[in-house]
């Protein structure tokens, strides 16, 4: 149990005792300090245990295990561990140049609950899906992947700024840097998990530690 749950289940069994004290003593309520309790008891603790609460979940969001732990997601989270440097999500697993724990999240950082409002609701349809709609068998993005998502990683890097792929053009550049021209381009970074092709790739196997 990590130390947030902790600290949450105490503030959550603290409200509790206040409750059952005041449940079994209502007269305090009739004092100034037995209200103040009263309003710690019913409001004040339980709205921080829901917002540690929520910290916590959102933390678990980002964790890869939380994704892969949708059946759906398997041949995505399988793909990480194919052995081609030619496909991205692999590349960057397996050399950790993504925090491994949090790989999806640090790729996909407008997805569920850290998106806009619109990513949110999807969220939302997402789960409904789950539970009592029809899951497609091809997954696909709700919008083409934006350059955000390469570029606040490797934007500011030296070998990004001096790749001559990057200034074939006069505004090649700052086309990238715009999102006006993908770098999943054909013929540049356009190999991402690429699902269906599993069947034909080795995997790498990581060393056990």
């Amino acid at each position: 149990m990590t130390h947030e749950n902790v600290a949450l289940f105490g503030v959550l069994g603290v409200a509790m005792l206040l409750l059952a004290w005041l449940a079994a003593k209502p007269e305090i309520t009739r004092q100034a300090g037995g209200r103040a309790l009263a309003f710690l008891a019913i409001f004040a603790l339980p709205a921080l245990g829901a917002s540690m609460g929520f910290t916590t979940q959102l933390e678990h969001f980002k964790k890869k295990e939380f994704c892969a732990s949708c059946h759906t997601m398997d041949d995505y989270h399988r793909s990480l561990l194919v052995d081609d440097d030619e496909f991205i999500p692999a590349l960057h697993f397996q050399n950790n140049w993504v925090p491994q724990d949090k790989a999806c999240y640090t790729c996909h950082t407008n997805y569920g609950p850290f998106g806009d409002a619109k990513s949110k609701f999807r969220g939302l349809k997402h789960v409904m899906v789950q539970y009592f709609g029809s899951i497609p068998d091809t997954l696909h993005l709700y919008e083409p992947y934006k350059n955000r998502e390469c570029l606040h990683c490797h934007g500011d890097g030296r070998k990004f700024q001096a790749e001559s792929a990057h200034h074939e053009g006069d505004t090649t550049f700052v086309a990238l840097m715009e999102n006006r021209m993908s770098c999943l381009t054909s013929g540049c970074h356009d190999v991402a998990h690429n699902v269906d092709e599993l069947g034909e790739v080795d995997f790498w196997k990581p060393s056990s530690k």
